[in-house]
């Protein structure tokens, strides 16, 4: 128990360093995050004791370096890129004037989230969703005078309903393998849970975009300027790697950029220069928060949990339960819904079949908690894209992520309401 409860110290110390003197201090641009998670990562290596001091910083640094902590840091150098060259070019402006046009102003809210959605479920990537709208959702609210937290996290919530039910995601994909059922039978299980929460959010949105209104005087349209985010939009949805749509949103704007007279070639590439270098306290986070995780593991706090959420459960719908609460806590631990996942599917699979889950429910389950969570941490990477993109603190979102919570409801009435019936 003890020694449990000291390898999950470290997640601890984060926590009551940023959230709680933030909270006292009433103000969360207080303490900065780097600053939470340096202090958090030098006391998770010295109370690693037992092994040499270089081994304690190695398994840190393996897991700051690890395959996917370096993939998202890629996405962010590009996502940095594009998205400042696209600004400077003036895509951004354009593409907020001509939502503006298009749109009537009390259905920005509803009508963001709907593109959210479909952006989402046609990607199956909630970053690739979030690194195309975020700018776009920023500039919109500068436009309407409308709140830029809570346009982002419209943009974070619907970016989730994609990655919870797209068949090309690798959550669902995840969550299907290990449970070993198909993915169009669990998306059908998937959408009774979640799709009614989307609804009611939407209706939300509709009554909440009620009272904002559009700028008097819109200014044309310059539709050429459109074109980098088109293109980020339909070779996303036509399932191109993110990395590839980013790099080719980059010449896209810098080719009408410069042909435009908007910079030259060295505009260009200072423009681009600029965007990685904002991009430098997302790229320091996600490392140390991988470390951090790292050491966490290695010494056995994800197993304690494990052990801890499985030892007395005796019922089908205590089953579920646990597999929510492992999942759950895993992403908490580990920021990667995928991680989560994948880290605690054989066990789910083990709990369903001792007490018969159905296997499509329990996929379900493992989907959308792992959503829930992901949605809602900060120091997610969906949440940090979200905020380097809008130049937000991510905690500023966090009261307007109503997606989430609402899939995380859902999710436990479907538990305790045994709902949907048939599949439970």
């Amino acid at each position: 128990m003890r020694k449990g409860l000291l390898a999950l110290s470290p997640l601890m110390v984060f926590i009551l360093l940023y959230l709680v003197t933030s909270i006292i201090a009433r103000d969360f641009y207080k303490v900065p995050i780097t600053v939470a998670f340096m202090a958090a990562s030098m006391y998770a290596v010295v109370m690693s004791g037992g092994i040499p001091l270089r081994q304690r910083i190695d398994i840190y640094s393996r897991g700051a370096a690890k395959g996917q902590m370096m993939l998202m840091i890629w996405i962010f150098i590009l996502a940095g890129a594009f998205a400042h060259t696209a600004k400077v070019m003036g895509a951004i402006d354009a593409t907020v004037n001509m939502a503006l046009t298009f749109l009537p102003a009390n259905m920005l809210l509803a009508g963001l989230f709907l593109a959210a959605c479909f952006i989402s479920v046609s990607v199956g990537t909630s970053v690739g969703t979030i690194v195309a709208l975020t700018p776009i959702a920023a500039g919109v609210a500068e436009q309407t005078g409308t709140s830029i937290p809570l346009m982002t996290a419209v943009v974070v919530g619907g970016s989730f309903f994609g990655d919870n039910l797209s068949f090309i995601s690798d959550t669902t994909i995840i969550a299907t393998s290990t449970q070993g059922c198909k993915l169009s039978d669990k998306f059908r299980v998937n959408s009774f849970i979640v799709v009614p929460a989307a609804i009611v959010i939407l209706i939300v949105y509709l009554f909440m975009g009620a009272n904002i209104s559009a700028p008097q005087q819109i200014p044309e349209v310059a539709y050429l300027k459109v074109l980098p985010y088109l293109l980020v939009l339909i070779t996303a949805i036509l399932g191109m790697n993110v990395m590839a749509v980013l790099s080719l949103g980059i010449i896209l704007t810098g080719c009408i950029g410069i042909a435009d007279g908007s910079f030259d070639v060295f505009g260009w590439m200072g423009a681009m220069g600029e965007g990685i270098t904002g991009m430098g306290e997302l790229i320091i986070i996600t490392m140390m928060a991988g470390g951090l995780l790292e050491i966490i593991k290695h010494n056995g706090g994800i197993d304690f949990i494990i052990d801890r959420l499985t030892r007395h459960v005796s019922t089908k719908r205590g089953a579920e339960m646990a597999v929510a609460a492992l999942v759950s806590v895993v992403d908490f631990c580990t920021a990667n819904n995928t991680v989560a996942i994948i880290t605690v599917g054989g066990i789910a699979k083990r709990i369903a079949d001792r007490f018969g889950v159905d296997n499509r429910k329990c996929a379900s389950i493992l989907d959308t908690f792992s959503c829930t969570v992901q949605g809602l941490i900060p120091y997610g990477a969906q949440m940090l894209m979200a905020a380097g993109l809008a130049q937000l603190n991510p905690i500023s979102i966090l009261p307007y992520l109503y997606y989430p919570f609402a899939i995380g409801i859902a999710a436990l009435l479907s538990i305790w309401l045994r709902y949907p019936k048939r599949y439970s």
